[in-house]
Formats: C-alpha cells, sequence, structure tokens
C-alpha cells in the first residue's frame, strides 16, 4: 500500500512539473513600444503680408543752400513670396524664399529759402533670401520662432516727381534699378494643423539696402541728365502670413514589438 502510495505521489509531481518546462520553452511574450519620432523633411513653402517701409531721400543739393529735408514715407504694400525648404530637427529648419514686394508709392517733403519741394514716386523690388530659423518648443500645437536671413534685393524706383511748390517747377527722373544685400530678422509663430501642414504669422526686420532713380529733366528740358537722387537706409517692417507644406509628413507613430527575456524557472 505505501508503494502505490508514493507511486502516485511521484507521478502527480511529473506531470505538474509539465506545464512549467513548456512555460519554459515557449517563446517571450510580445510587448510593445512607440519609434521614436522624425522630425527631419523637405518643405514647401508660401508667404503674403504688407510692408511697411521707410528711406532717407538724397541728393548733393541738400548739402547747400540751407536745404531742410524734413519727411520721408512710404504707403503700405503687398508681399509675395514663395520657397523650399529642409527641417533638419525639431527645432533647426532651413529655407531659400523668393518674393516679390509690390509697388508702393512715397511721399516727402523738405524745404530750402524761398521755396518747398515736394516728391513722390513709385517702389517695387524682388527680394531672394535663404533663412534659418530657431523652433522655441511646443505648446499646444504652437511653436514660438526666430531666425535670421541674408540674401540680395533687386529696388526698382519708378515715376520719381520732384515739385517745386512756389514755382510749380517739376523735375522727372527716369526709371532705375539696383541690387544690393539684404538681411533680415524673423520672430513668429507657427501652428501645425496637420503633421504636414503648418501656418505661420511672423514678423519680419527687413534691410533692403538701398535704391536711386535715373537721371532726371526739368519740365522746361533744362538740367537734362541731373545726378540721380537716392533712398539710402532702406528698412521694412513686414508683417507676413505663411504656410509650409511637409513633402514628407511624419508618419503616424506605429508601434513596434519589443522582446522580454524569457521565463526562468528553478530546479
Amino acid at each position: 500500500m505505501r508503494s502505490v502510495t508514493v507511486s502516485a505521489i511521484a507521478g502527480a509531481a511529473i506531470l505538474l512539473s509539465l506545464p512549467a518546462a513548456r512555460a519554459a520553452d515557449m517563446p517571450a511574450p510580445m510587448m510593445y513600444q512607440a519609434p521614436a519620432e522624425d522630425f527631419g523633411g523637405w518643405y514647401l513653402r508660401g508667404d503674403i503680408g504688407m510692408s511697411n517701409q521707410k528711406a532717407k531721400l538724397s541728393h548733393p543739393a541738400f548739402a547747400t543752400g540751407g536745404y531742410q529735408h524734413l519727411d520721408d514715407g512710404f504707403d503700405a504694400a503687398p508681399i509675395f513670396g514663395i520657397g523650399v525648404g529642409y527641417q533638419f530637427n525639431n527645432w533647426l529648419r532651413v529655407d531659400v524664399t523668393g518674393e516679390y514686394r509690390g509697388s508702393s508709392n512715397y511721399h516727402g517733403y523738405g524745404v530750402y529759402p524761398g521755396g518747398v519741394d515736394d516728391y513722390s514716386a513709385r517702389k517695387s523690388e524682388w527680394v531672394g533670401m535663404v533663412n534659418a530659423y530657431a523652433d522655441l518648443g511646443t505648446w499646444w500645437c504652437v511653436t514660438p520662432f526666430v531666425g535670421v536671413g541674408v540674401g540680395l534685393a533687386h529696388n526698382t524706383i519708378s515715376s520719381f516727381i520732384d515739385t517745386n511748390v512756389a514755382t510749380n517747377g517739376v523735375y522727372s527722373a527716369q526709371e532705375a534699378s539696383k541690387t544690393n544685400f539684404a538681411w533680415a530678422l524673423h520672430a513668429g509663430l507657427a501652428y501645425k494643423v496637420t503633421p504636414g501642414f503648418t501656418v505661420e504669422l511672423a514678423y519680419r526686420y527687413l534691410d533692403l539696402g538701398s535704391a536711386k532713380t535715373g537721371t532726371g529733366v526739368s519740365w522746361d528740358g533744362t538740367n537734362a541728365n541731373g545726378r540721380p537722387f537716392e533712398f539710402n537706409n532702406l528698412v521694412s517692417h513686414d508683417l507676413k502670413l505663411g504656410v509650409r507644406w511637409a513633402l514628407e509628413p511624419e508618419a503616424v507613430p506605429m508601434p513596434r514589438p519589443m522582446q522580454l527575456p524569457p521565463l526562468m524557472r528553478k530546479g
């Protein structure tokens, strides 16, 4: 009887050990881990905006005869731009942009002993820039950013008129263009509408260098080939609304398997 009891206990022990042995030999269970985000990629951009420009009109005659130049100003004008860029990571991006700055009316006047000169003209530009931006972090899909840019500005002055108010004498100058170095400072907010589409509201300080008129002539034909007028310290405070389209939108993170170490048993 005792031998039967011992055999039964031994058989039960063997049966109980089988599931544990099979569990140790089975593949480890699979768990999932989200992949790290990938921020790199090319993008296209488009911008529209308005300019608020300033300049200082200059001419050799201003230095003589007690002349005082009192005021300069431009009307606001539209801005249209396109570009292509690359997002290197979650904080650095660079783009190349080209823009047309619409025609803006210029108004200015100066006084001298015995008279007043009233000036008017139109100005437009083509601007090409290379820009680098630092994204400063994202909160509720909104990313503040700052940036710098360098490039070239092709400035055109047309329809320049100098009217002597006292005599109704008129001096006009031919259209002329000038290309010079330009630089910019950027600051703004970007809102990511979708993984591939971002809207920007930005301010830009843009230094356009200088511009000048062509040679001029008085209304009566005298002073032909007169020296050009120059627009120095030409700067603009721009407000822009921009959009960016990612050419390689961020993929929705998909879980990937993570292997746990196999179960170990004692004995």
